[in-house]
């Protein structure tokens, strides 16, 4: 036997709960990953709460939990010649990654870098691959400022780094206690909400060329203020201005795996900083979510199993 965390109603963190299922095996084509570390994302809990439009008309009960996970290869399926036994990854899999195995096919996974972490191995996957695509779907040169909101956060820390490696110079919302470390990364802070277009025109007085909205209205009403094109703004965070205003919604779908395989190389090699906000024992994923869902996190929250 072995866990996974399940869900049977909708509701928050509190309907997670830890089940005992039969092992999962490898099949054709596939590996079988012995989890070590697992991230938690926002969207996970927009789904098992049923805020997420995918939910819950897609959602069939029980339900697995997670997507990013990293760990071990303990099992291959027939035709893989392209992993071994022993071999350490990270990837993800939808309503999968927080349980004990998860089964995936062989060319989702990307080998870990022996530098990198195995709490940010575990939590790169969706965040990464989003900030990755999120990043290339505004072409960034030296010549932009790019606003790039909850650049604190597990997409937007991120993003803001990748911004700055194209030499773009990089504006990024935030609260109060996060400006310092922005500052260490090269980021000039702003605070959000009122007034925070005012705040961004006193670091940038011509405005802003591009922006990465990771948070929602504010930073899509704010960048347009500024002077970015509507096709230079990309939302993870507001699908509606996709249709209002002509923006556009690119996110980790827009990311291969070679381009997470480059994105964990950087990260190994300290060029891009993945700051793991805390890690919360398998057995208390409803407290990792509580956590989550207060906000102000700094990085990723991580489940060690």
């Amino acid at each position: 036997m072995s866990r996974r965390i399940t869900y049977s109603q909708l509701g928050g963190p509190e309907v997670l709960t830890i089940s005992e299922i039969s092992e999962p095996h490898a099949g054709e084509g596939e590996v079988r990953v012995r989890v070590k570390f697992a991230a938690i994302n926002p969207f996970d809990a927009k789904v098992f709460s049923g805020e997420a439009t995918s939910s819950p008309q897609n959602v069939s009960f029980p339900s697995g939990n997670g997507n990013d996970f990293a760990g071990v290869v303990d099992e291959i399926g027939d035709g893989v010649s392209t992993w071994a036994i022993g071999d350490e990854v990270l990837g993800g899999k939808g309503f999968s990654a927080q349980a004990d195995y998860v089964v995936v096919v062989a060319n989702a996974l990307v080998r870990k870098p022996d530098a990198l972490s195995w709490q940010q191995a575990g939590a790169l996957d969706i965040v990464g691959r989003t900030a990755w695509a999120s990043v290339e779907s505004v072409s960034l040169t030296a010549a932009d400022t790019v606003l790039v909101s909850a650049a604190a956060g597990g997409v937007g820390v991120i993003a803001a780094q990748l911004a700055k490696l194209k030499g773009a110079k990089v504006i990024g919302s935030a609260s109060e206690s996060n400006h310092e470390f922005l500052r260490s990364l090269g980021i000039h802070p702003v605070t959000y909400g009122q007034g925070m277009v005012e705040r961004i025109l006193e670091i940038s007085p011509e405005g802003v060329t591009a922006a990465l909205d990771n948070n929602g209205r504010e930073t899509v009403d704010a960048a347009l203020a500024l002077g970015a094109p509507a096709d230079r703004i990309n939302t993870i965070a507001d699908y509606a201005a996709l249709d209002e205003y002509g923006t556009t919604g690119v996110g980790a779908a827009g990311a291969t795996a070679d381009d997470l395989a480059t994105l964990a190389v950087l990260v190994a090699a300290g060029t891009v900083q993945v700051p793991i906000d805390s890690v919360f024992p398998f057995e208390q994923v409803s407290q990792a979510y509580t956590k989550l869902l207060e906000g102000h996190s700094r990085g990723k929250i991580v489940l060690e199993l």
